[in-house]
């Protein structure tokens, strides 16, 4: 089977009223109550009813039942919207099928197999039973001497329904019918994924995986490739909680994590502290010491606090020179700096 079909639920409404209708449960619905019924479903899903799962490559079969003698022609419409004619095929022009008997497709002794193809997403399948055989040259071609099976010369939902239409217009209302069947298409080996839950008893918590930020804790966060990792869990005000935890497919990892408050020590009695009130004409000044912003100008002064000893003093103001000084501070005293243009 060189494609797998795909129909979108959205369906295409025919305009007139002796013309096929197009609904969500097939391509093209006879306007008539046919005396001919078919049923489609494929070896996943005996009920014709689910959308069972097939991987890229694996061999698919399918059936269909008929309540007369009818020929029988299915279409296989890929994720991409390519359709394809599967049977009849180069292979086999077996399509008839007797009243009341069920059919498999490929039958023993056929040689060839329905092989899901590389398009993954959610196909499907149109059987279209008539009781006379249907003219399909102007529908489909082989697009080469190789292909088993033949391509149709529309895309996706709508074309087809349009080109299938003609093909059964010609021809009783009552004596044609079709039905649909769905399946997925999945990778061959599609990567398993796990969950990680993690619980904490504060609120504001960040969960970071292997360096990662997940979000806030106390939710599940799916989709996570199976494998040992580094968590570390942050909160405001308390010690990063930090751990190794392993993520396995299809399961849950639980963590809970307790933050305990972080106890600070009491301040030592601060000693040889000294008060110096700097003066500077330049209101609005910002004044740095050692590095870090210790305040602003304000009415000519601003008073800082600094341990004996060598620091440096910068202002900066707009419109002025940086300035920048170093002072030996023993004692409390006061400093005037007058920055130029």
């Amino acid at each position: 089977m060189k494609k797998l079909l795909m129909i979108p639920a959205a369906m295409l409404l025919g305009t007139a009223a002796a013309a096929p209708k197009i609904s969500a449960q097939s391509i093209i619905v006879n306007p008539a109550q046919p005396d001919l019924s078919v049923s489609v479903r494929v070896d996943k899903d005996p009920s014709g009813n689910g959308n069972p799962t097939y991987r890229v490559g694996e061999n698919i079969r399918i059936s269909t039942t008929v309540n007369r003698d009818a020929y029988v022609y299915l279409f296989n419409v890929d994720a991409t919207g390519e359709v394809t004619q599967i049977l009849p095929n180069r292979l086999s022009n077996s399509n008839f099928v007797k009243a009341n008997t069920t059919v498999t497709f490929p039958s023993p002794g056929d040689n060839f197999t329905f092989t899901v193809g590389a398009d993954t997403g959610l196909n499907k399948v149109l059987a279209l039973a008539s009781l006379t055989p249907l003219n399909l040259d102007q529908l489909s071609s082989f697009k080469s001497s190789q292909d088993q099976f033949a391509t149709v010369n529309a895309r996706g939902q709508q074309q087809l329904a349009q080109a299938l239409s003609i093909v059964v217009n010609p021809i009783p209302q009552n004596s044609w019918v079709s039905d649909t069947a769905f399946f997925t298409v999945v990778a061959q080996n599609p990567v398993q994924t796990g969950s990680l839950f993690v619980g904490t008893n504060v609120p504001n918590a960040t969960v970071i995986l292997n360096g990662q930020r997940l979000g806030e804790a106390n939710q599940t966060f799916s989709n996570i490739r199976p494998g040992t990792y580094p968590v570390r869990v942050q909160a405001p005000g308390y010690r990063d909680y930090t751990t190794t935890i392993s993520i396995r497919a299809g399961t849950t990892t639980n963590l809970n994590v307790e933050f305990a408050q972080i106890v600070m020590p009491a301040p030592a009695p601060v000693q040889n502290q000294f008060t110096i009130a700097l003066r500077s004409p330049v209101n609005g000044a910002r004044v740095f010491v050692d590095g870090d912003e210790v305040g602003v100008i304000r009415n000519g002064m601003l008073n800082i606090t600094v341990s004996r000893g060598s620091h440096e003093i910068v202002v900066v103001a707009p419109g002025y020179r940086t300035f920048s000084n170093v002072y030996n501070v023993q004692r409390n005293g006061q400093i005037t700096i007058t920055p130029t243009r």
